[in-house]
């Protein structure tokens, strides 16, 4: 190894120090904990995998009996499954067409920041505001439907237990897309304009531009949103925990808040489940990172050689 080799190494060793220590290490701790069978908040043995069986079969973590009556509560495992089906498209999808739309709209950026208002304000202000946004009759989006005429169905939206979940789902597409929207504008940016020219000049229209330039070179972009994207609904809890509290009934329980309630909310806690569901939050996470990691440095290296040979490098 060469003198220089090992003296770019000593740099990493601060960083390393600090992930062992604050990531690592509180992850294999937690891990060992689900391990352990816990009295209250004391080791009383070896539980092996004990408690990710007790997980596994509680109704609030998998109740398939909500799949025969076609409604929620379905159990926090799907819920978040759930979640990811409908929030990642929407967001994706809305994000993209607002950066592509306020491209070279005049006062972009000011449009680009009362969307973006969504991802500053704390998770648990928008939890506040989506139990206000859904009120059946302060609410606005009861509001907006009986302005349009369909006000015979306005309701408190987060009170029932067929609706709850998917308020908050689209709830929770509001205050993302904008973080969307942000990411494809600087993907938009690093997209060269002959290439775009070209295809003007070549006759294309602005849909086949979309579709077939703007669209596959904002493929690196579209990884980091949808990853992101859904690292963020596995995890969520702020939106859940102050808008519904997982009810009514457990139709809007999340696992984030599964392992909250078991460590801090029942008497007596039970961090052993609690520390399962972490755990298993961990791994879902951790895979997905890893695998989406290697996919963008391939896509990203594939994109540069075209560049390059666009350009004739």
């Amino acid at each position: 190894m060469k003198p220089q080799t090992k003296f770019i190494y000593l740099f990493l060793v601060p960083a390393l120090l600090l992930l062992t220590l604050f990531v690592v290490g509180p992850m294999l701790f937690t891990f060992a904990m689900s391990l352990m069978k816990w009295e209250g908040t004391k080791v009383v043995g070896f539980a092996g995998l004990d408690n990710y069986l007790e997980v596994f079969g509680r109704r609030e973590i998998f109740y398939p009996k909500g799949f025969e009556r076609g409604r929620p509560p379905f159990g926090a495992l799907v819920h978040n499954a759930i979640w990811i089906l409908i929030h990642v498209p929407l967001s994706t999808v809305l994000g993209l067409l607002l950066a592509v739309m306020l491209r070279d709209v005049k006062g972009a950026a000011v449009i680009k920041s009362m969307i973006f208002l969504g991802m500053v304000t704390p998770m648990v202000i928008g939890g506040v505001l989506l139990r206000f946004v859904y009120d059946k009759n302060a609410g606005i989006f009861n509001e907006f439907l009986r302005i349009v005429g369909l006000g015979y169905l306005a309701r408190t939206w987060t009170a029932y237990p067929d609706t709850a979940l998917y308020a908050l789902i689209l709830g929770s597409v509001w205050i993302w897309t904008g973080f969307s929207m942000i990411v494809y504008s600087a993907g938009l940016e690093t997209i060269p304009q002959e290439l775009i020219e070209a295809a003007r000049v070549d006759g294309a229209s602005e849909l086949a531009i979309f579709r077939y330039i703007i669209v596959p070179l904002l493929k690196p972009a579209t990884i980091v949103v949808v990853t992101m994207s859904v690292l963020w609904v596995l995890k969520i809890f702020d939106i859940v925990y102050v808008a519904t509290l997982g009810g009514p009934g457990g139709a809007s329980t999340v696992l984030a808040l599964e392992m909250y309630m078991d460590a801090f909310f029942k008497i007596p806690p039970n961090y052993g489940t609690a520390a399962a569901i972490a755990s298993i939050l961990t791994i879902l996470t951790l895979g997905l990172a890893v695998y989406a990691a290697r996919y963008m440095v391939g896509e990203i290296a594939c994109i540069g050689t075209g560049f390059r040979a666009a350009r004739g490098f």
